[in-house]
């Protein structure tokens, strides 16, 4: 899609992001067009049209605009407007569009199971902590089986079992953070589709529970996979959106989707937005006061920001100020978290490669290769070959090419 022309991109996704294929839209415009007394082509045609705009070989002509910001239930102006720049959906439409079809959380109507506790929320709730300190150190193709285990047998407790109202709100909070943990270690082991669904089943559990800090967070993951994806307009809506949510979220809830908007930002080009929610996470952050707060946010501290400082720097080809700090903070990094070591090495050795220093990045790169080796992480592979893929340009550096016949680019 990214080298669509703007327009024909942007009608893609307004038809993907409803769930509709072609023929459908076809259907809806038929219809649309007939309510509104227009005499409409055959459906086949209307569907080599909509083909026809979607790859940018001919643009919709009257009344077809109109009829499809009928359909797609916005202003012309919006879907239409300048071709050089995405129309943002605001927080409460991302919101109101995220949400899973149906209620995968509705209770059934015969329950036979047990009454649920808060004991048993208490034990869940040290399951699911004890995954994400498995995720520290483990890849995602290791973990996504027990951790979607953990997930449906929460949400079989809820729809099966009782519960008082205080119970209830609880375990819909346990379930939100299984499906955060669990949508993570799907996209770290490829799984997009498999992470973004479990996403929305956590933000419908975190908001059933009116768990805001819990809500932002998921919305949070699910933009850093898209924006990692590649699709920098939709990261930046569902990053705001998580921004929104997390307005009266503790210090380090704020400080975590400032961070997420920051690389949706960075990833987008937009250097000046990007500083901005660096300098806002590092706010956030700083006002802190609820140390007691959710255990989901304990990685959330000052090196992380740093951390997503230099790779927001490194982003926007300023290596000269993301070197620094990268090293700065590798120096005393965990060895024990293999793969985000690993991923971090990635930057910095990118970083070296901007700053015209091959010979130090291919150092680097070596170290993120050989730690990374038997790490299960779809995400350190796909780094492994934006690296190597970096670096191929250099092949008249003798270490470049040593490298590269230990790592060829194909493998």
């Amino acid at each position: 899609m990214g080298n669509l022309p703007p327009l024909a991109a942007r009608l893609r996704r307004a038809r993907q992001a409803e769930g509709w294929s072609q023929k459908e839209l076809a259907k809806l415009l038929d219809e649309a067009g007939r309510s509104l007394g227009i005499r409409m082509p055959e459906r086949a045609s209307l569907v080599r049209s909509i083909g026809n705009w979607e790859t940018g070989r001919h643009v919709p002509r009257d009344p077809s605009p109109i009829l499809l910001a009928k359909v797609f239930r916005v202003d012309v102006d919006e879907l239409f407007g300048d071709p050089l720049k995405e129309p943002r959906r605001t927080p409460a439409e991302v919101l109101a569009r995220i949400l899973p079809e149906g209620d995968p959380l509705k209770p059934l109507t015969t329950r036979q199971g047990r009454r649920i506790g808060m004991s048993t929320v208490t034990d869940l709730t040290a399951r699911v902590h004890a995954l994400r300190l498995a995720d520290d150190v483990m890849g995602g193709d290791d973990l996504i089986q027990p951790a979607f285990r953990e997930l449906d047998s929460a949400v079989r407790l809820y729809r099966e079992g009782t519960h008082s109202n205080v119970v209830r709100p609880a375990l819909l909070t346990v379930i939100g953070e299984y499906a955060q943990i669990a949508g993570w270690i799907a996209s770290d082991a490829g799984k997009h589709a498999q992470a973004e669904t479990t996403y929305r089943l956590g933000i419908s559990a975190a908001r059933e529970a009116d768990d805001a800090a819990l809500e932002s967070n998921i919305l949070g993951a699910l933009a850093y996979q898209v924006t990692n994806l590649g699709d920098t307009g939709r990261a930046v809506e569902l990053a705001e959106a998580a921004l929104t949510v997390a307005s009266h979220a503790p210090g380090r809830a704020r400080a975590l989707a400032w961070d997420r908007a920051a690389w949706a930002h960075a990833r987008e080009g937009d250097a000046q937005a990007a500083m901005r929610a660096l300098g806002e996470a590092e706010s956030a952050l700083a006002n802190d006061r609820d140390h007691d707060g959710p255990a989901y946010l304990y990685w959330v501290n000052a090196g992380e920001l740093r951390i997503m400082e230099a790779r927001v720097y490194t982003e926007l080809r300023r290596p000269l100020r993301a070197v620094p700090i990268l090293t700065d903070v590798l120096s005393r990094y965990d060895a024990t978290h293999v793969r985000e070591l690993a991923l971090y090495l990635s930057w910095l050795a990118v970083a070296l490669i901007d700053a015209n220093e091959p010979e130090e990045a291919v150092r680097t790169a070596e170290r993120m290769l050989d730690i990374s080796t038997d790490v299960a992480s779809d995400r350190t592979t796909q780094r492994a070959r934006v690296v190597l893929g970096r670096l191929a340009p250099f092949t008249d550096v003798r270490e470049v090419r040593e490298l590269l016949a230990r790592f060829p680019l194909g493998d």
